[in-house]
Parts: structure tokens; sequence; C-alpha cells
């Protein structure tokens, strides 16, 4: 006994299915059970939102973004990602070889009626005049050179040598670092200082 569908017409039956008609009226039926998807994400799986949520949700901005660099990067490479990275900073040499523990580079900004301020940590970076240079240049752009002086394998203290266990911080040598203001600024009212606690705060007016 063969089973049969409506219209008496059998399984086995090759018969396209009737053409659908455009005027007849969309039906919203909701689903007898419906059960939430718990397992790992595919790869073509979203999200949707409701019209009303999606409205009253502001996009968060997302901070800038820190771009580590190699040390054999042309120039032209390193100017390439700087100038298309307006909000980001750009590190290169050995502030972009540190493992864990403090990191150079991380920076602030701020901003009042007439001025720019930014602070941005430099541990383990000497202090001599000779070796580190921040430059500021009209279009807001800040140029950070210096030398870092942790990380050796060896280390006299004390009349004493250490042998390092560990190399965790950022290793001894050479390292820039650059990041771009808000706006343009007057390059000649500059004010800087670099204090013991590794702290370098410059103050700059705009233009």
């Amino acid at each position: 006994m063969a089973s049969s569908i409506r219209g008496g017409r059998s399984r086995s039956d090759n018969i396209e299915p009737d053409p659908l008609n455009p005027k007849q009226t969309v039906l919203h039926v909701a689903p007898l059970n419906s059960v939430p998807y718990i397992g790992p994400p595919t790869p073509h799986s979203y999200t949707a939102s409701s019209p009303a949520k999606k409205n009253s949700e502001t996009v968060e901005k997302v901070g800038p973004a820190m771009i580590f660099l190699p040390s054999l990067s042309t120039r032209e490479e390193w100017n390439n990602v700087v100038a298309a990275t307006k909000v980001g900073v750009a590190l290169t040499g050995s502030a972009a070889m540190g493992k864990i523990g403090p990191v150079v580079g991380p920076m602030d900004i701020g901003e009042s009626d007439d001025s720019y301020f930014f602070r941005v940590s430099l541990p383990g970076v000497t202090r001599d005049e000779k070796d580190f240079s921040c430059e500021v240049e009209p279009d807001g752009k800040i140029v950070i050179k210096g030398v870092t002086t942790t990380g050796e394998k060896i280390v006299c203290k004390n009349s004493q040598i250490f042998q390092m266990q560990s190399q965790n911080l950022c290793p001894p040598g050479h390292f820039s670092i650059s990041f771009q203001l808000p706006g343009p600024v007057d390059n000649q009212q500059f004010s800087g200082s670099f204090g013991i606690d590794g702290i370098l705060e410059g103050i700059v007016k705009k233009r």
C-alpha cells in the first residue's frame, strides 16, 4: 500500500510543485518549538538585532592601535604605514621586540582649548640627551627616538656580575616611536619633560 500526500498524489510520482502565486498573502507562522543554538560558531554565522535596538545603540569607537615594525623595515615601508595610521602608534627597533613586562610606547593624548598634551611610557630608556630626542612636526606628528638599556644577558651592579636568567624587557638598542596628534600645532611652542619614572610628557600649542 503506497503512502500518499494531499491531492491523492503518490510520493513516488515525480511531479513538479505548483508555482508560487505572487498575489497570495504571506502568512507569519510562529514555530512550534525553538531552541537556541549553543554549539561553536559556524563560518557564516551572524547575529541579527532588531531595528529599534540597533538605532538605540551607539557604535563603540576603537582607540589608537599599536603597530610593531621589524628592525629591517625600510624607511619607505615605515613612512607608508605611519602615514596610513593617523590614530595609531608605530614602534620600531628594540621597542617592538619586548615580550612581557613593562612595554615601551603606550601613550595618552589630552586636549585643551589651545594646546595638546601627550604622555608616553618609556621604561628602561636612557635619559641622556645625546641618545634621546622628541621631535614635534607642524602637522602634529610626534617622533621619539632613543636607546633602551634593559634586557641585557649580563648586568654589572655594585661591583657584582649578574647572569640574567630571563630577558623579558625590551632588549638593549635603538628604537623609534611615532604618533599623530589630533591636529596641526605650533612646534616652536613645545615644552616637554622626561622624568626618572620613565614617563615622557609634552605640551604643544595648537595652530
